[in-house]
């Protein structure tokens, strides 16, 4: 695909700014990918409309792939092997037709390919353009992990019963470096296929945890942990040693924990795993944080800000100088919407830069830094440092204690975009807790633009779910909260009584879980003339209660509520995470 003509066309259909797309074509060769690939990377345009101009510019038809429909046997047509290098999968087969979907049907390789298929076939040939994300859903049904794992098992089994060597020297084989995931050895084989698991059903975290009896493998998938595997306590050893030799940690200290990571390519995408070990009675157990950038960096509103919330909060980040401060508990997503706020702030004459603990997803054109605090270098000494960096904007991964909200505030009196986090209930929590924190409260209305607070919620599997009429505990809790939206929300709201709630059975797209990802609920508080007044005459709850709703601020619960009536998260889920807010 012609990367210029590609540009131009998203530029014409205005889905794409010329300036962006300067900066794109400057950059294909500096990064040596694709105009297409920069576009999902920096989440500039949305991948099913580039699909849609690519069709026409190419003169084939887009077909949006249901991959629950796509079977094992129809895969076998066409080798794993074919299917991966020329990144093209079988859809459909009947007598003398074959039809496939394929991300580069230019590709004069790919053409070649498929012929040969055909030609072995004996068919005609039918073919669609298809995403790059369908497609590698569709090729990762090529790996059945259950079976990787019991045939890498029994072949540790059968190496341990005819060789003298031990398991540890499995282990120490190291093929293939650092950068990939290597598989000769049976050991190596059972992490790879973890690794390659976990990356496939969207895992956030890997837990490998040693028992009595056996070896539990666990994956958090949407918040939620689940047993993905049971392996013999006999290869305990090996598999934690393994995971230790690739991220640099020691393998014959098992008394103390230890922190490490590494970087491997599975699915063609670079994945940094973070990882933990941690001593028990049984042996240690260890927690691999998956860090994917196709999950981890999205755009506001793929997290759940849209609507007035999403208007107030781009408002509030295009100011010139000042804090955009994001609330919430641990694992409620803050960082994601900090990453997405770099991203839009990102640009060619904007110097970023951030202080992480720790960096999480490498961007381009961020310069990103990780604090040490066993070294002296942590998020006040750091932000000491940046403020000699000439930065336009300033994220700093969290405001602690005392000095870093002083450090922070003085950033943004000085002519800076100093985006963070804090640990509050909610948005209107944010000044009181600064000013516990040692911050004048005469320096807040300059220095503070929005306070966000967010929590994270499932979101419901839009193939299976089902509406039902909601009980009567559940509708005064949703009329209750209908009635204190402001007017301009009201009037766009259509929901009438008796109200739809919906859940999710489960079904193949969503692997019987009811839920596909996550999405947040958002309240934003902005800083005004009038909530400056509230600051300067000294901060009351009360006060700042009245202030939320004069400005019409939309409460966590009411756009919980909002997304629930819509059928995208359920209902008891809005109610239980904001029952304390």
């Amino acid at each position: 695909m012609d990367d210029a003509k590609l540009l131009k066309s998203l530029v014409d259909a205005k889905l794409l700014s010329a300036v962006d797309a300067g900066k794109i074509t400057k950059d294909t060769a500096v990064f040596k990918k694709s105009a297409e690939a920069l576009i999902y990377q920096r989440n500039l345009v949305k991948e099913e409309e580039v699909i849609k101009i690519k069709a026409q510019l190419l003169g084939i038809p887009y077909k949006k792939i249901d991959v629950s429909q796509i079977s094992l046997d129809l895969l076998k047509l066409v080798s794993a092997e074919t299917a991966k290098t020329y990144k093209m999968f079988p859809i459909s087969r009947d007598q003398n037709m074959l039809v496939v979907g394929m991300v580069d049907p230019d590709s004069l390789q790919a053409q070649e390919a498929l012929k040969y298929v055909a030609k072995q076939l004996k068919v005609n040939l039918g073919v669609y353009l298809v995403s790059a994300s369908d497609a590698d859903l569709v090729l990762r049904k090529y790996n059945p992990f259950a079976d990787e794992i019991q045939m890498a098992v029994r072949a540790v089994t059968i190496k341990a019963g005819s060789e003298s060597s031990s398991f540890q020297k499995i282990v120490k084989l190291e093929e293939g470096g650092k950068t990939t995931v290597a598989e000769e050895a049976p050991i190596i084989k059972i992490v790879a296929s973890i690794l390659r698991e976990a990356v496939n059903v969207n895992a956030s975290d890997i837990h490998i945890e040693p028992e009595r009896k056996k070896l539990r493998v666990r994956f958090r998938i949407d918040g939620d942990l689940q047993e993905v595997s049971s392996l013999p306590v006999e290869i305990q050893q090996p598999i934690i040693s393994r995971v230790k030799v690739l991220s640099d940690l020691k393998i014959d200290e098992t008394r103390v924990p230890q922190d490490g990571r590494f970087r491997t390519v599975i699915f063609e995408r670079d994945i940094d795993f973070r990882v933990a070990s941690f001593p028990t009675p049984f042996g240690e157990k260890v927690v691999l944080r998956v860090l994917d950038p196709s999950v981890g960096l999205k755009g506001l509103d793929d997290l759940g800000l849209t609507g007035k919330n999403l208007k107030v909060f781009n408002e509030g980040i295009q100011k010139p100088y000042g804090m955009v401060l994001i609330t919430g508990p641990t694992g409620s997503g803050k960082t994601t919407t900090l990453y997405a706020t770099m991203q839009i702030l990102n640009k060619e004459d904007v110097n970023v830069v951030s202080l992480e603990d720790p960096v999480e997803y490498s961007m381009d054109g961020i310069n990103q830094s990780q604090v040490k605090p066993e070294i002296g270098y942590d998020f006040a000494s750091g932000l000491r440092q940046i403020l000699r960096q000439d930065p336009d904007v300033i994220m700093v991964g969290e405001i602690r204690d005392k000095e870093t909200a002083g450090l922070a505030v003085n950033a943004a009196l000085t002519g800076h975009i100093v985006l963070s986090t804090l640990h509050t209930n909610n948005a209107v929590g944010v000044l009181p807790r600064l000013i516990d924190m040692g911050v004048q409260p005469f320096l807040l209305p300059t220095s503070v633009n929005l306070m966000v607070a967010q929590r994270l919620l499932g979101r419901l599997c839009q193939n299976c779910k089902k509406g039902s009429e909601a009980s009567a505990d559940i509708t005064d809790a949703i009329k209750q909260e209908l009635e204190k939206l402001p007017a301009d929300v009201k009037s766009t709201f259509k929901h009438k009584e008796p109200y739809t709630i919906y859940h999710a059975p489960g079904c193949a797209v969503c692997k019987n879980k009811g839920v596909t990802g996550r999405m947040a609920m958002y309240e934003i508080f902005k800083m005004t003339p009038q909530l400056a007044d509230v600051v300067s005459a000294g901060v009351n709850e009360n006060r700042l209660m009245e202030e939320t709703k004069r400005q019409g601020m939309i409460t966590l619960r009411q756009d919980g509520i909002l997304k629930a009536l819509d059928g995208l998260v359920m209902m008891e889920d809005v109610l239980k995470e904001t029952e304390e807010v």
